[in-house]
């Protein structure tokens, strides 16, 4: 897709503590390009159990989301849970920090299985473009990199990182697999001519952000701010939804299942957006429930929720 003429997103002036976090990612990063795949993944795992523990970053947060998530859970298999959680975590951002040594023939290499590429061919092969959904479970990055991989000329909308030296290195290995990087704040303009060109549109779907149009939808039982506007724009350019999501299984290679998201349009355009966000989100839930531990438990999920919302089911991490 070609760049607009319109103005682009304002680029953020590194700053020192920036460039120091950038070059230790950077040196760590190339020093483990040196070894296997497996081995790499394996520091990265390590790594972020770092993070859980003796770090402790939002070790509150993910223990009490998972606790609320799944109530039958002993206090001892939560600690186990979160603890993995953190692993998983690490582990998918070497694997995404790698992605672009791996290449696309190796990326598709390391999935093992697809279930519904059929949904993407049918799809795409009416020339309508499709919008693709997924949540942060599994490797959400390595999802897209494979569709783009398989050929689908892709977009995804992507929030810029706080340290754009990160920003620009995950960007630059999301183009190098093929997909093209289009900042949240050009979504509205960009996402209409992507749509009319016969492009797929990717939205990683699952976080409520201050300012952003969404609807309340239940997340394992308690209402979570979810985003609307990839529902929105499937309603308003009749396109097909798709639910993508790439799991890691035991062996340390991936499923990727593809499933349809039924969209029917009521002539209520409200109604009918927040039936599709409310599908999507208990496609995800019922993926997190498969596999608990690589969901991002890390976010406060149910941090924004309407003011009348019952005591017992109000955000448990706060």
């Amino acid at each position: 897709m070609s760049k607009s003429a319109g103005k682009e997103p304002a680029v953020k002036k590194p700053t020192l503590a920036h460039r120091a976090e950038y070059y230790a990612m950077r040196t760590t990063i190339g020093g483990l390009g040196a070894l296997s795949w497996e081995a790499a993944c394996k520091f990265g795992a390590k790594l972020g159990a770092l993070g859980y523990r003796p770090l402790g970053i939002r070790k509150r947060v993910v223990e009490r989301q998972i606790a609320a998530a799944f109530p039958d859970l002993s206090p001892a298999a939560v600690v186990s849970l979160a603890r993995e959680s953190y692993e998983h975590l690490g582990r998918a951002f070497i694997e995404t920090a790698l992605l672009d040594s791996l290449g696309k023939d190796g990326l598709q290499k390391l999935v093992e299985t697809v279930d519904g590429w059929e949904e993407i061919e049918e799809v795409m092969s009416k020339g309508k473009g499709a919008v693709l959904v997924t949540g942060h479970i599994g490797n959400w990055e390595l999802a897209g990199a494979y569709v783009a991989a398989r050929g689908v000329p892709l977009d995804v909308i992507v929030r810029g990182m706080a340290n754009p030296l990160f920003d620009a290195y995950i960007n630059h290995t999301r183009e190098v697999m093929g997909m093209t990087v289009v900042h949240d704040s050009e979504a509205v303009r960009r996402t209409p001519r992507s749509l009319r060109g016969g492009r797929a549109v990717a939205f990683v779907a699952d976080q409520g952000v201050l300012g952003l149009a969404s609807t309340f939808v239940p997340f394992f039982g308690r209402p979570a701010k979810t985003p609307r506007g990839a529902a929105v724009f499937a309603l308003r350019f009749d396109v097909p939804v798709v639910f993508v999501v790439a799991l890691r299984k035991p062996n340390g290679r991936y499923r990727i299942v593809i499933e349809r998201i039924e969209a029917p349009q009521t002539g209520d355009r409200d109604r009918d957006v927040d039936a599709i966000v409310a599908r999507f989100t208990q496609t995800l839930e019922k993926w997190v429930r498969a596999v608990p531990a690589q969901y991002f438990w890390q976010h406060r999920r149910w941090r924004r929720q309407p003011p009348d919302t019952p005591p017992e089911l109000r955000d448990p991490s706060a």
